[in-house]
């Protein structure tokens, strides 16, 4: 397949006409290049299969002591002391040594007993204390005892409790305005559950999000392609109400669609809209929508990377969107799409939209799910889209008018040298060729982002508007040369 500009697919592998991508098998691309896929409209919930959690085996009971180890052997009874000597002497020394003074090194073994026959009073020392303390802790446990009986007592004749009742909770709880709690307690009022189904019956579910005060929406173009022609849409709301919709206009290349509430209600409050050129990567992500049918769920994480170039498509055999999008680890599945990504401060920054695939299937009866690799267009971008979609119901988008080889492995986007004239692979009244640029060319870089394949360039043309003048620099045999280009439009998909 290919593209005039904005990335259609080459016919042949070597070529492509000046159209844009048509339907057909999505191009291989390089290995920088992430495999990804629209999430797909989803089922209503409750069809798709579970899986309990198994049973925890059974073991000895938290805090429960081991069984004991077999006791030692008791010690062997005392026996009387042999004689010492032919004459029992010297005496042997008493059991317990009787220590005296300061102890071992100041006092002598057996002190004789005092003039009345009685043994010399023992000193004030070690022994006195732990009999003292012992003594107390007796006493100590002798008055609990008795305080507890008696407040038993008292309580069995009504006078009161001994129970002490956890604090309970406060009333007047309330989560911090900026935290995930607080942010998502404020965007998820504006945030709407998707219904779409063709004529034939065909559809799914989707997200989307109120953009402005006179009841339009915007999401994903892939999310109500379903129904743009004589089907049904719905949009339901947090509280349950739920509002008939019509398609405004829709952008299959951004994969970007507007929608209308046929009877907006009074007080729609629209998403505060950030800035995605300003966003870093480590920055806090919420993601907002209904995976798997799922309304209202929410999920965080943070923007994993910018600039990641894009080509996604729905396994439709429609055409691939290309998007330089934000890449996030919050947790998006299919019906996720159309919903915002905002930032920490509740600010939409992208729209959620194609997922890297494990290719497993998962629960989800064969559909994808997250594996932590999100991708969201940025709502710099979508912005754009969007008013020219609510101002004229048609997408416009900025072009250089060359057909690009989307099958090529050479490092950067290769503009094509076969499957149509020369006139129709460049322009020459186009950006292109009035910079002097020619088939075979090897586009590397555009204004400051480095090139490295077809859907690479497409997707940057496309963060920028028609008028705008880039800086392009490309390789014609080895040799870099570098031009300023005024971007040219196109209005609507082709």
């Amino acid at each position: 397949m290919s593209t005039e500009n904005e990335g259609t697919a080459d016919p042949t592998p070597s070529a492509a006409p000046s159209t844009p991508p048509v339907a057909a098998p999505a191009p291989e691309t390089p290995a920088a290049e992430p495999v990804t896929q629209q999430l797909p409209p989803t089922p209503p919930p409750g069809t798709e299969p579970t899986r309990q959690i198994p049973p925890t085996p059974a073991g000895p009971a938290p805090g429960q002591a081991p069984a004991p180890a077999p006791a030692y052997a008791q010690a062997p009874a005392p026996q009387a002391p042999a004689a010492h000597g032919a004459e029992g002497w010297p005496p042997p020394p008493p059991a317990v040594p009787a220590y005296s003074g300061g102890g071992r090194d100041g006092g002598t073994w057996g002190a004789p007993p005092t003039a009345d026959g009685m043994p010399p009073a023992k000193p004030k020392g070690k022994g006195g204390l732990v009999a003292a303390v012992l003594v107390a802790a007796l006493l100590a446990g002798g008055v609990g005892g008795g305080i507890g009986f008696w407040a038993a007592e008292r309580s069995e004749k009504g006078v009161g409790s001994t129970t002490v009742a956890a604090s309970s909770t406060p009333k007047d709880l309330k989560r911090e305005a900026g935290s995930i709690a607080g942010l998502a307690a404020g965007a998820l009022p504006s945030v709407v559950t998707i219904e779409a189904s063709a004529g034939d019956g065909e559809g799914g579910t989707g997200t989307g999000f109120v953009y402005d005060q006179q009841g339009h929406i915007l999401t994903n173009n892939h999310v109500v392609a379903s129904a743009a022609n004589g089907g049904k849409l719905s949009a339901t709301f947090s509280d349950g109400k739920k509002y008939e919709a019509e398609v405004i206009g829709r952008a299959q290349g951004y994969d970007v669609a507007v929608l209308k509430l046929k009877n907006p209600p009074s007080g729609l409050k629209p998403l505060p809209l950030g800035d995605s050129d300003k966003v870093a990567v480590g920055d806090s992500t919420i993601a907002i929508g209904a995976p798997f049918g799922l309304s209202n769920t929410v999920t965080t994480g943070i923007v994993s990377a910018k600039n990641r170039p894009v080509a996604s498509g729905d396994a439709s055999g429609g055409k691939n969107s290309y998007m330089s999008a934000l890449q996030t680890d919050a947790s998006i599945n299919p019906g996720n799409s159309g919903g915002p990504l905002l930032d920490g401060r509740g600010a939409v920054i992208g729209i959620n939209s194609a997922i890297q695939s494990a290719g497993n299937g998962g629960f989800g009866g064969g559909q994808a799910g997250s594996i932590g690799l999100g991708f969201a267009i940025p709502i710099n971008q979508a912005k754009n889209v969007a008013e020219s979609l609510i101002k004229t119901g048609k997408p416009v988008y900025p072009i250089i008018s060359v057909s690009v080889d989307l099958q090529s492995k050479t490092d950067g986007a290769k503009i094509s040298e076969q499957g149509a004239p020369a006139n129709d692979l460049v322009d020459p009244n186009g950006p292109a060729g009035k910079a002097g640029l020619k088939p075979g060319d090897v586009i590397t870089r555009f204004g400051d982002k480095p090139i490295d394949s077809g859907p690479t360039l497409i997707s940057e043309i496309w963060t920028h508007k028609p008028g705008d003048v880039v800086k392009l620099t490309y390789l014609r045999d080895g040799k870099p040369t570098t031009v300023d280009i005024t971007l040219g439009s196109r209005v609507g998909d082709k």
